[in-house]
């Protein structure tokens, strides 16, 4: 039942909505990489995978959050609060460091918890006094807000047709949508989606990989029907800290392998 792509390599048929991007030439999975690392801890797989120093346990920050510090942006230019932004309750260790970055479930939560008069002498509060952290950090939060409320993202409509899954990779997507479209200045977007370590009844064409397989594909490819043409300014990376063994173990599942996919 696999996909076909070139008489050799094939999608498992959950990824069946990557085989039109496949054919456009947007999708190119890099099969057999991964971590040269042999732990068998999630943990510290993911932890190598996204400071990008294997084995390596001192790293203080993410590689992406390295790149924020490289790049920068033009001298005259202000970073945007919204530079960088993850769309989960802490900040991932892959955007960990000196750089800032925004976390949050989700951007209705992204509010002062006031209204009214109450955010007016709440902001005038953050407003006054000496040029501190909590000034400053205050003034910036506020300006955050009112950045992504002139955006109206309650309002937002995906467009050409694109569906995104009810699940929370779905809707974490469709949010990131949101953001690139209303030129917030973001650069960098994470999103996470997990339930991959099946080593109890798997599944094939159907089953608990399966499922994860649908979600993460149906995502995707409604961000880039949604996003169209901007797509020409974006690099999705999806990637997974170890792979899995191609033997089925005795419990219809499979257990820690060495290489993946990106």
């Amino acid at each position: 039942a696999a996909v076909d792509l070139d008489g050799f390599f094939g999608l498992h048929p959950s990824l069946a909505p990557f085989k039109p991007l496949y054919d456009r030439g947007l999708l190119a999975p890099v099969h057999a990489v991964g971590s040269p690392s042999t732990t068998r801890s999630h943990f510290d797989a993911q932890d190598y995978m996204e400071t990008g120093t294997p084995d390596v346990k001192g790293t203080q920050d993410g590689w992406l959050n390295r790149y924020l510090a490289v790049q920068g942006t033009c001298d005259e230019c202000k970073v945007s609060p919204f530079r960088a932004v993850s769309l989960t309750p802490q900040t991932p260790r892959i955007m960990e460091g000196a750089s800032e970055v925004v976390a949050m479930n989700s951007l209705n939560e992204f509010t002062v918890r006031a209204s009214g008069s109450e955010a007016e002498r709440l902001e005038a509060l953050y407003r006054t006094g000496s040029a501190d952290l909590v000034h400053g950090t205050g003034t910036e939060m506020f300006e955050a807000v009112k950045m992504l409320k002139s955006a109206n993202p309650q309002k937002y409509a995906p467009r050409n047709g694109a569906e995104y899954p009810k699940t929370q990779f779905g809707q974490r997507l469709l949010q990131i949508a949101q953001l690139v479209k209303a030129n917030v200045g973001l650069e960098i977007a994470f999103a996470d989606v997990g339930g991959w370590d099946t080593h109890v009844n798997q599944g094939s064409t159907s089953g608990q990989l399966a499922l994860r397989l649908d979600d993460f594909a149906q995502s995707i490819s409604a961000l880039v029907t949604d996003l169209g043409d901007r797509m020409g300014d974006v690099v999705i990376l999806t990637m997974s800290e170890f792979g899995r063994m191609a033997r089925e173990n005795g419990n219809r599942g499979t257990d820690h392998g060495h290489a993946g996919a990106l």
